[in-house]
């Protein structure tokens, strides 16, 4: 139903997919993953044939099949339409569809008040339900989705599980989400880029998720040791020669002229020895596994005291420009706290969490870092990734800054350039350098996970649950809330209720 024959993706200076074929057919779920900047996006794009910053050759056939793209995000003429302008060409089409428009208005619990509402004024998690809805209207053969599950409240990410895994029609996506990868995909086509990401290398496999990220630990783990294994019995038989050679040299230094048959058997030997060395230098040793490195970090050890409070927030009412969100929102927080609000698209979390900010921010007992859901919030004052993580600092702690990020796999270039080249991922793991070098005690997170790879996204979850400050967030990452969090908010129209 659809194929790529010899696709290559070229940005400069490198090569993100050098000579990518694959096949899809009725009832393949293909997941793309790959850490941020390995060219996920920029593939599905390639595909579609609307990377215009890329030089893309290869040929991709639809065999008359149509396709549907979920982009990751909306340009700004876009966000200026209301949801209805989006949706529907004309009144005709909005008529015509309407059956299919309400099924899934319900499905996904929107109002159809959204109908009139500029998109520029919904949630993040309404906005990707829009997104959706149009490509559920426009009745594809092939969906594209760029993560699909950014935003999305843990209701709508089991539909759209169960839509992925039941549906026959062939889907390939991009998302960061775990869970939703273990319940869905059966092929698996992973990206990366080798020495300091000059080399692209791609991995295709019939195989779901949790089996393939399994097997490649373990094919990685016993080449490693057979490599290892190899490499050491090589030094020892090279070391065995080499004393051999030695012994060889000596006895042919010092042996009289008188005996020509014992300089015989010792050139004889020597050319034993020659011949072992040559055998032995012509081994075909196991390589030792050429990967990504895995991103590493840590935070220094905090002082929060459990009896310290670190926030009472009572609010009578949580509003938006003409619309009341929730009432009676009452939430106390003492001590190394990990706690989530979690709710429906739209309920207010985002904004409750900016109203946290605002209360905490001009403390002086705390260090504040704060992680919003678009990143330009904090990002907006800083052009280079070295001015936000580093202004004004002395010589050494810039160099310290270099090695943190370094830790994280972001490239020279990308240490030196602009923040706005970076991938959405790449932003996250930038954030939260930050928060290691200045120490923050207390930390506000909206979806902290969502643009990080599967693949990074174990290390960051096991340094957010080892942090022993305090973190106030919001997340649909059923992972993170499983491994992190400590105590879960739902936010009601009523307001928070404690689910455990």
């Amino acid at each position: 139903m659809f194929e790529i024959e010899n696709l290559d993706i070229y940005i400069y200076p490198r090569y993100l997919i050098k000579n990518l074929s694959l096949t899809l057919n009725k009832g393949d779920k293909l997941a793309i993953i790959g850490e941020e900047g390995n060219g996920k996006s920029t593939l599905l794009k390639a595909i579609l044939g609307i990377a215009n910053y890329a030089s893309v050759t290869g040929k991709v056939h639809f065999h008359g099949n149509k396709v549907g793209y979920l982009e990751q995000s909306l340009d700004e003429n876009t966000l200026m339409q209301t949801s209805k302008e989006f949706l529907f060409k004309n009144e005709n089409d909005y008529y015509e569809k309407i059956g299919t428009f309400y099924k899934y208005l319900e499905i996904f619990e929107l109002n159809e008040k959204i109908l009139n509402q500029p998109l520029h004024t919904l949630s993040g998690g309404e906005k990707v339900k829009i997104r959706m809805l149009k490509l559920f209207l426009e009745e594809v053969d092939i969906y594209i989705l760029d993560e699909p599950t950014n935003d999305l409240d843990i209701a709508s990410l089991e539909w759209l599980e169960k839509f992925i895994k039941e549906t026959d029609k062939p889907i390939i996506y991009v998302s960061h989400d775990e869970t939703l990868l273990a319940n869905t995909a059966n092929k698996i086509l992973h990206l990366e880029q080798l020495k300091k990401k000059m080399e692209p290398r791609h991995t295709l496999e019939k195989i779901d998720y949790d089996t393939y990220v399994k097997e490649r630990l373990r094919k990685i783990t016993h080449q490693t040791q057979i490599a290892k294994f190899e490499k050491k019995e090589f030094k020892k038989k090279s070391a065995k020669l080499e004393k051999i050679r030695q012994k060889v040299e000596r006895e042919q230094n010092t042996i009289s002229r008188s005996d020509p048959h014992g300089a015989r058997l010792l050139k004889k030997k020597m050319h034993n020895v020659k011949a072992q060395e040559k055998k032995l230098e012509n081994t075909n040793l196991t390589p030792i596994p050429d990967i990504e490195e895995s991103i590493f970090f840590a935070f220094e050890k905090v002082a929060i005291p459990k009896t310290k409070r670190i926030l009472k927030i009572d609010l009578p009412v949580l509003e938006v420009p003409n619309k009341v969100l929730a009432k009676n929102i009452h939430l106390d927080v003492s001590g190394p706290m990990h706690s989530c609000i979690i709710g429906k698209n739209g309920s207010g979390k985002t904004t409750l969490l900016r109203k946290i900010k605002e209360e905490l921010e001009n403390r002086k007992d705390i260090k504040l870092g704060y992680m919003p859901q678009f990143y330009e919030e904090v990002f907006k004052d800083y052009e280079t990734v070295l001015d936000f993580i580093s202004k004004g600092k002395s010589k050494e702690e810039i160099t310290k800054a270099r090695m943190y990020l370094g830790n994280m796999n972001f490239t020279s270039d990308e240490m030196t350039g602009k923040i706005s080249n970076l991938s959405n991922g790449t932003k996250a793991k930038l954030l939260l350098m930050k928060f290691v070098l200045e120490k923050c005690d207390v930390l506000l997170l909206d979806e902290p996970t969502r643009n990080v790879s599967p693949l990074s996204n174990p290390v960051i979850r096991k340094v957010l649950k080892e942090f022993d400050g305090t973190i106030i967030s919001i997340s649909h990452d059923r992972k993170y809330l499983e491994e992190v969090i400590d105590k879960v908010y739902l936010l009601t129209e009523n307001g928070l209720i404690e689910q455990r």
